[in-house]
């Protein structure tokens, strides 16, 4: 399994240049809030997802009057081998991407290659916003341990963005825009078919990590939705023409597919506490973990933002069952409370590396001085 052994980091975020090293097992990153902790998680992110987890532009990534940024990562793979994913971006829209000094063909070929899943506090936006959010999510999962699924959601996307222009024309050609419905109806179905069949893996899962997270009666569960669900991909287009033409977008598809999550039959958005919530949303993400886990063989890079923000201390202590309970691999963990995450994480293993940070600096600290 991937093990990130080495990151450099250079004009990321509030991050000018750091080279830090990590252990194999887990690493624990301290400070206070805007000190950069959470950064240096993105700056992880990035190096498997070619992306920012939270930044949906990459403009919003270069430090403060520098115009790119630069991460590379030193991994230890299968079989001990070494491999150096290296990328820079700049201000101008470029993106490189390397793996041991050899560019991609395809950005895109890489994703997979290092699979990881982050926890944050931003993930509330799963629940409390539109279900862009939630297709996000299962896009990102999908894409990481099915290529065939990343290739059709990219070729779908490329069509509907052509479709929506050509919707936008005073008179659009009704020839083409039928030539692009049957390709689009052609790859909408290996995608609503993959997105089901996860859904379905997923939901049993979550039941399972919630009633440890949370020490609760609630039975929670996920639908997917879709207009697939009641329209063949290949009559979809043909019944909402006329609609698409007088609104001048797309109005039914995959691409407005979305999660239902619920507690005990009812939206967990609007009758779910904060901590239930919260509890459900670490549940989510813990499942995606465990079925990525399965399907890679290995577990991948555990990524843990302030998770412990909100949650009370027998959640959290179910929570650290839990980790320690199962097979987990390379884990980082970020937390406000030196002695919170200290108590924690040397409960769980000898094994692990303490940074502090502070202005986007980052200082390998010895245990003594974590519980300070």
């Amino acid at each position: 399994m991937p093990i990130l052994e080495k990151i450099i980091i250079s004009d990321f975020r509030n991050i000018a240049l750091q080279e830090l090293d990590f252990s194999p097992n887990i690493n624990c990153i301290s400070g206070n809030n805007g000190e950069g902790k959470t950064n240096l998680l993105d700056a992880v992110y990035y190096l498997s997802m070619t992306k920012s987890a939270f930044a949906t532009s990459d403009r919003f990534n270069f430090r403060h009057g520098t115009t790119e940024f630069a991460l590379s990562g030193s991994y230890r793979m299968e079989n001990d081998s070494r491999s150096k994913i290296s990328m820079k971006v700049t201000s101008k829209g470029d993106k490189k991407i390397l793996r041991d000094d050899k560019s991609y063909q395809r950005i895109s070929s890489h994703i997979g290659l290092i699979p990881i899943v982050m926890v944050s506090p931003s993930d509330i936006s799963l629940v409390s916003e539109s279900g862009e959010e939630r297709r996000r999510f299962i896009n990102s999962v999908l894409s990481q341990m099915d290529s065939a699924y990343l290739g059709n959601l990219q070729q779908y996307n490329r069509l509907l963005a052509q479709r929506n222009k050509l919707l936008k024309e005073p008179e659009p050609d009704r020839n083409l825009l039928e030539v692009i419905d049957m390709r689009m109806a052609a790859l909408s179905v290996p995608i609503y078919q993959r997105r089901s069949s996860f859904v379905s893996e997923l939901e049993p899962v979550i039941k399972e990590y919630y009633r440890a997270v949370s020490s609760g009666s609630e039975q929670v569960a996920v639908n997917y939705e879709s207009d697939l669900d009641d329209i063949p991909a290949s009559e979809l287009a043909g019944r909402t023409m006329e609609a698409d033409l007088a609104c001048r977008f797309t109005t039914k598809g995959i691409h407005r597919d979305d999660l239902n999550f619920s507690m005990n039959g009812w939206p967990i958005r609007k009758y779910g506490s904060q901590g239930q919530q919260k509890s459900f949303l670490v549940a989510l993400k813990f499942a995606q973990y465990e079925i990525m886990k399965n399907a890679y063989g290995f577990p991948p890079i555990l990524l843990l933002d302030d998770i412990f923000d909100k949650l009370d201390m027998e959640r959290i202590s179910n929570l650290l069952k839990m980790v320690s309970g199962k097979d987990f691999g390379q884990i980082f963990i970020t937390d406000s409370n030196k002695v919170r995450l200290s108590g924690i994480v040397d409960s769980i293993t000898s094994d692990r590396t303490y940074y502090d940070t502070r202005e986007g600096t980052f200082t390998k600290v010895g245990k003594e001085l974590t519980t300070e």
